[in-house]
């Protein structure tokens, strides 16, 4: 006897000609849908797609009500539709600009505020407010990469921080780049604007910059750069400390220089108090890693009605990996609040598929093995579920990797889809909290900005407990995406009010700073 359909998979649009596996699917099961039977004669694993109407070879398979590629061949009902029988196939796309824009979201029915840090009116409002309070030691090169540990781990180990109650850790800065590269080329250009993004960010009280002294990217060149507004202990305009290996005399000496000039700054970093600010000063990072067939069904959707509710609460939601928008982009650019935002997002996409092409590369290796095994089958697929982590507001700017996010409301910013390399970049941006959602298990954090993990399913947030912050899969047992959603938007507002996440209990997120390096190593 058939069961309904709905007992085990999830049917998302009237013209979607597949279902989505809500939990696994035992071969020879008879589901009634649409006033027939669909049998299905294989096994189908949670997350994974099967036919629900003939698809006749050449065929669009849609999910979501889009297209996420053509059948490869015929496809009967209940079959497994994957990459075995889906190719990914080129369709036109009209983008529409700025023709369905929708109208600003009535104000809320409460204003809403969390326990935040307000580094003074020294700062523009993008830097000023925060919800951590680090101190940070920022490498500028990887030849100063080890020293800037040291200093950090000296510190730590000295107990100096015990002193100071309201700083909440040094975390060290360190990472691959900072020579090879043209002078004030792109790459350096953009490392400049990562490295000020943090330095700068909210979430960070104080800092000092450690160089080897011979590099390309020099502290100096960074301090000199006016446009990269780097300010320093709650606002001021004072110079940062900056340290070069070089001049200093050797390790030994930069880390004594180092932990000196950081216990003469931590009692300045520990005055600022914690004090009541308004969710409009909420800047978050959104991301999606590990994903699996369900991410667009549950925790991706939910993570769109917490971005819609911090939009309507007067504060910005940023969406990035541009890769895994493509496919999707003309639903972002019908969005847009003009055609010149629109078209911003239309001319980083243009630049993707040439970059790529350069490198004898297609977008749609992303998505991964993983992403595959959870489900996923092209890159269409992938863009259509990660951009509902945008929710239904109006797009009002497109921003370059790392630059300084200023507007209010919904905005992407161009990063690769590689997880920490994106949230590095929207971090350096200003996000002073992000929320990433996760159908196989991703375990990112990204300090200073907290990171809060979304499963996208009950059988990974019970085997990842110590990882998961939220459990998107209960959408897949009868929760709404509204109710998991308003959850996610009150988990931000604890975060950002200094709940721990459990990426911050576990240590996670000082390794994970990824700049993005876009051209060749010199």
């Amino acid at each position: 006897m058939a069961v309904p359909l709905t007992d085990y998979a999830v049917h998302l649009r009237l013209e979607d000609n597949i279902a989505v596996c809500r939990r696994p699917l035992p071969a020879a099961t008879d589901l009634a849908f649409d006033g027939g039977t669909v049998r299905v004669p294989a096994a189908v694993k949670m997350g994974h797609k099967f036919a629900v109407r003939p698809i006749k070879e050449g065929d669009a398979v849609r999910k979501y009500g889009q297209v996420i590629g053509f059948a490869a061949r015929a496809i009967a009902p209940g079959e497994h539709v994957h990459v075995h029988n889906v190719k990914i196939g080129a369709f036109e796309r009209d983008y529409a600009h700025a023709t369905q824009t929708p109208a600003p979201l009535p104000p809320p029915a409460e204003y809403r505020t969390f326990m935040g840090y307000d580094r003074g009116a020294g700062r523009p409002d993008h830097l000023r407010y925060g919800t951590r309070n680090y101190l940070a030691v920022i490498s500028t090169v990887n030849c100063s990469a080890s020293t800037s540990k040291y200093i950090a781990e000296r510190v730590r180990a000295a107990g100096i921080l015990e002193k100071f109650p309201n700083v909440d850790g040094i975390v060290a800065i360190v990472h691959r780049q900072g020579c090879g590269m043209q002078f004030d080329g792109p790459d350096h250009q953009q490392l400049d604007r990562t490295l000020a993004g943090f330095a700068r960010h909210a979430n960070v009280g104080g800092y000092i910059l450690v160089g080897l002294g011979c590099e390309i990217v020099q502290a100096s060149h960074l301090i000199d750069q006016e446009h990269l507004e780097l300010v320093q202990l709650n606002g001021q305009k004072s110079a940062p400390a900056s340290l070069s290996i070089q001049e200093c005399g050797g390790i030994g000496k930069t880390v004594e220089a180092g932990v000196k000039a950081v216990a003469e700054m931590l009692p300045r970093v520990n005055d600022v108090r914690r004090v009541q600010l308004p969710a409009r000063h909420i800047i978050l990072g959104t991301n999606c890693g590990g994903s699996d067939g369900n991410s667009g069904v549950t925790a991706n959707p939910a993570l769109g009605v917490a971005s819609d509710l911090i939009v309507q609460q007067g504060g910005t939601s940023i969406l990035g990996e541009t890769p895994e928008i493509y496919g999707a982009e003309h639903i972002l650019t019908r969005r847009a609040v003009s055609k010149e935002v629109g078209e911003k997002l239309v001319e980083r996409i243009k630049w993707w598929e040439w970059y790529t092409s350069m490198f004898g590369a297609e977008i749609n290796n992303n998505p991964s093995p993983g992403n595959k095994e959870g489900g996923l089958t092209t890159i269409y697929e992938k863009s259509l579920g990660a951009i509902a982590k945008a929710g239904g507001t109006a797009m009002v700017d497109v921003y370059r990797y790392a630059e300084p996010v200023t507007a209010k409301g919904f905005v992407v910013m161009d990063t690769p889809g590689y997880d920490p390399v994106s949230m590095t970049g929207i971090v350096a941006g200003g996000a002073n909290v992000c929320v990433f959602t996760t159908g196989r298990g991703s375990v990112f954090g990204c300090k200073p900005a907290p990171s809060i993990k979304v499963a996208t399913n009950t059988p990974l947030y019970n085997h990842m407990l110590g990882d998961m912050d939220i459990n998107a899969g209960r959408v897949l047992e009868g929760a709404s995406v509204a109710e998991v959603g308003r959850e996610i938007f009150e988990k931000i507002l604890a975060t950002a009010s200094g709940e721990k996440t459990k990426s911050e209990i576990n240590g996670v997120g000082e390794e994970e700073f990824a700049p993005w390096s876009i051209g060749p190593t010199l």
